[in-house]
């Protein structure tokens, strides 16, 4: 066995944590595993995104990025942590002075990314090689390489695919029912939605515009569902709007509570931003900005000021 390699670990290149104790917050990372309190508990962490508590501006957003930088004692930091054994919709942004000092930190450690290979090529950078530039030594023509899709609100990474029996077990024993990885990396956009009377505070990540999503506060009309990032702006809305109800034909109806059809293609706006909407509480749902093959039933109940919507669902025609 050679020097600098360990039983079970080829070339010394498994990456391992690092436990130890730190002496101020702003010594975290992202991607290491601290203590907390949260409801008068002690629970520890991952810390998934790092920014300014004044600016509300990400510092770090990658465990590749630089470190956080504490020559400035006043600069205070909220970090925003996954609770372990805890369902991601209780992910949130946590002050620096709810950091548990006194509790060890694990740091995961980087790999040596010089140690896998070395200037090996791998298959794959291969086959990429040969479709956008061809092969000399076969003579094979080039190719065009595939568009790329830069529209990330509404793409979503290639699934693999599961059995029905696969499928039910990882539903059943996962923290997350996405099957994308892509859609479970993501954090929590919004801290607090006012739709009417009520007050909401979402569970899962939705992909709302960025200049709407980090608000303190986004306000939706409860009976067209448009969103406005202050009040002024929801306020003025709300003296426009003319809906009561939603945009679609009634087709049933008992005491206070009523069935709206709405059609997809015809009602666009409204069907995307009742997506947008069941995204916050649906961590399992893949929101696609086509809803015209589907039909949306919205149930709603009445009072004098109009039919509030209370839920849905929909299939496809």
């Amino acid at each position: 066995m050679g020097s600098g390699s360990r039983p079970g670990t080829p070339g010394g290149t498994k990456a391992e944590a690092t436990i130890t104790k730190i002496s101020s917050p702003s010594q975290l990372s992202i991607g290491c595993k601290a203590f907390f309190e949260k409801d008068s508990e002690i629970r520890q962490a991952e810390v998934l995104s790092i920014r300014d508590k004044a600016m509300r501006q990400n510092i770090q957003r990658t465990a590749d990025d630089a470190p956080l930088d504490n020559s400035e004692s006043k600069l205070e930091y909220e970090f925003y942590v996954h609770y372990l054994e805890f369902n991601k919709r209780l992910d949130e942004w946590v002050p620096d002075s709810r950091t548990r000092l006194d509790k060890p930190v694990t740091f995961p450690k980087k790999k040596n990314k010089a140690a896998h290979g070395g200037g090996q090529q791998t298959a794959r950078d291969k086959k990429r090689k040969t479709n956008t530039g061809g092969s000399v030594a076969t003579g094979t023509a080039p190719q065009t390489p595939e568009p790329v899709r830069h529209d990330d609100s509404a793409y979503t990474a290639p699934r693999e695919v599961f059995s029905k029996e696969k499928e039910i077990e990882k539903l059943r024993t996962s923290g997350s029912m996405t099957q994308s990885t892509s859609e479970v990396a993501r954090m929590k956009n919004l801290n607090l939605m006012e739709m009417g009377q009520f007050q909401i505070e979402p569970w899962y990540f939705s992909p709302y515009p960025i200049e709407y999503a980090y608000t303190p506060v986004l306000y939706i009309c409860e009976f067209c569902l448009c969103y406005y990032a202050n009040k002024t702006q929801y306020t003025r809305h709300r003296t426009k709007c003319t809906l009561q109800h939603p945009p679609g034909n009634e087709i049933y109806r008992k005491d206070d509570l009523s069935f709206f059809e709405i059609d997809g293609r015809r009602q666009r706006t409204y069907c995307r931003n009742l997506c947008l909407l069941s995204k916050c509480f649906l961590d399992h749902k893949t929101l696609y900005y086509d809803v015209d093959p589907f039909l949306f039933y919205i149930l709603t109940q009445r009072d004098e000021r109009g039919c509030h919507i209370i839920g849905y669902f929909s299939k496809e025609k």
